[in-house]
């Protein structure tokens, strides 16, 4: 199973998030045919049993869209995430990117058995090995690329040349015999597609896949050098998922049309290489990490097969059920998480129509419309509120920085400002209650160092834990990532602690600052 790296955050880089304007979301265009679950074969009251299963578990679900025979028959979305909104795919995007690949094998453009050297003859390293001369298309497709350790953290956290490092990475093991994840493998993919179409492959998927399937807004992060990152980044809304979902379970086919030729989809879709080829049978009877990857998609259990990224956005095909799921969460265990797919929503598949149910029916709906995470819970101010209102507290650093905190209290709002080196920012959270904004800072990433998005939405609610403690609650709504700011009043003093998630409960370093007069 992929191990996520640790988030790298600095101090400063967090507390820039901190600032925005609220703005009026654009309406909502749905595509896809709706039906009810019972007359597409689907339990109502085994959803309800699966949101039970949820409401009761430690995944953070933030969406699910549910289709079967081409329909979509339940959906919902926890607030303050909702329909509207785009989600970070972290390694979702790869089977984009595989797409973008069968799109140009499509058009011959090149073969899956072409070298990976052969489209880059100036940004060679002086000595080809004669591993690195045999890499090929494929090779990158099946994360067999030979290259050991995994380059990805070095090189994605790089300023320079990409394509350039990573072939001048060693390539240690024979490529094609191993498989070992690497997303910079797929970050070459989109730069060969691009070198052989003159075009990104956001650009280049734009008349191919995103027009035809209705998928608008979207956005896909770039490399320092101009190339889309591949193998993360891309920005959807969870309907555009369930639409790629569903383009491939139809083979291609989209409203009578053949999008891609059915031959790739299957290519593209079947075992390719183990994972774990020394695993005992019992051991990988378990795992939906151990069923075989494809062209990066991965096998699962119940012969089915995903697009999987990071935290649990998860694009779900089974083409024996003639069905998708598509999901966005922040979840500690990905296993488990797709665990409660198996447990409750395949069962409710079942071969034919059920008989209407219309009270349980009523009851599934409401649930969907009713999704919310909890809210910090609202409590009266502090008396201490009133009287750090319009103060600044100065930041006690080792490192020379100079910044403070403002707090400011409206009525059920605590507006938080801060001026750092400079730089001034500043946010609104509501008391008991989410308020949405926009900032141009980014907050908390798998990555270190996420590059090409200019705005990020944000939720925020504050509440105060006792007199002395005020917790403040951010989430990136368009992301699995949220911040908690946790503020300690002593006297003229105050502590800060910062909490990230994911990962669940990585805490930062104390920052201390001081009430100035």
């Amino acid at each position: 199973m992929k191990t996520p790296r640790v988030i790298t955050i600095s101090f400063l880089f967090v507390l820039l998030i901190l600032s925005g304007s609220c703005k009026n979301r654009a309406p909502v265009s749905t595509s896809l045919p709706r039906s009810t679950p019972e007359a597409e074969g689907v339990a109502s009251a085994e959803l309800i049993t699966f949101l039970d299963s949820v409401a009761a578990g430690r995944h953070e679900f933030h969406s699910i869209m549910i289709i079967r025979h081409g329909k979509v028959v339940a959906e919902g979305w926890w607030a303050p995430y909702s329909r509207e909104l785009r989600h970070t795919m972290y390694s979702t995007s790869k089977s984009f990117t595989s797409t973008a690949v069968g799109f140009a094998v499509t058009e011959k453009l090149l073969s899956v058995d072409d070298t990976v050297i052969s489209f880059f003859p100036d940004q060679l390293p002086d000595t080809v090995s004669p591993f690195l001369a045999m890499m090929t298309v494929k090779d990158l497709l099946t994360m067999s690329a030979g290259q050991v350790p995994d380059p990805t953290g070095r090189i994605s956290t790089s300023s320079g040349d990409w394509v350039k490092e990573f072939l001048a990475t060693p390539v240690l093991k024979e490529p094609g015999t191993e498989f070992l994840y690497n997303s910079m493998a797929t970050f070459m993919l989109s730069a060969i597609v691009q070198k052989v179409t003159g075009e990104k492959i956001a650009d280049y998927l734009r008349p191919r896949l995103f027009e035809p399937l209705g998928i608008e807004g979207y956005d896909w992060e770039e490399s320092p050098g101009g190339i889309t990152s591949g193998g993360w980044g891309l920005r959807v809304k969870t309907e555009d998922m369930a639409k790629f979902g569903l383009l491939y379970l139809q083979k291609g086919m989209w409203n009578g049309k053949q999008i891609i030729p059915a031959a790739w989809i299957e290519e593209a879709t079947t075992f390719k290489i183990d994972q774990a080829p020394g695993e005992l049978p019992e051991e990988k009877a378990m795992s939906d990490w151990k069923q075989g990857y494809c062209y990066q998609f991965w096998r699962c259990r119940n012969n089915a097969y995903r697009a999987d990224g990071a935290f649990g956005q998860y694009i779900i095909v089974m083409p024996e059920k003639d069905a998708v799921v598509a999901i966005t969460c922040e979840s500690p265990d990905l296993q488990d998480e797709i665990n409660l797919v198996w447990d409750y929503i395949l069962p409710a598949m079942k071969e034919g129509p059920l008989q209407e149910d219309k009270e349980t029916l009523t009851v599934l709906k409401e649930r969907f419309a009713n999704l919310a995470l909890p809210v910090p819970v609202e409590k009266p101010d502090s008396p201490l509120a009133s009287a750090i209102s319009g103060k600044s507290f100065k930041i006690i650093s080792d490192h020379g920085s100079q910044g403070y905190f403002n707090f400011r209290f409206s009525g059920d709002t605590c507006h938080l400002s801060l001026e750092m080196n400079g730089e001034e920012a500043s946010i609104a959270f509501g008391r008991g209650r989410w308020i949405e904004s926009e900032t141009g800072f980014p907050g908390p990433s798998l990555l270190s160092r996420p590059l090409g998005f200019t705005s990020h939405r944000i939720a925020a609610a504050y509440e105060w834990k006792d007199d002395s403690t005020l917790v403040l609650t951010a989430r990136y709504i368009e992301s699995p990532h949220s911040i908690m700011f946790n503020f300690t009043f002593e006297a003229d003093t105050l502590i800060m602690n910062m909490r990230l998630s994911p990962p669940p409960g990585l805490d930062t370093p104390q920052v201390k600052a001081v009430m100035e007069e």
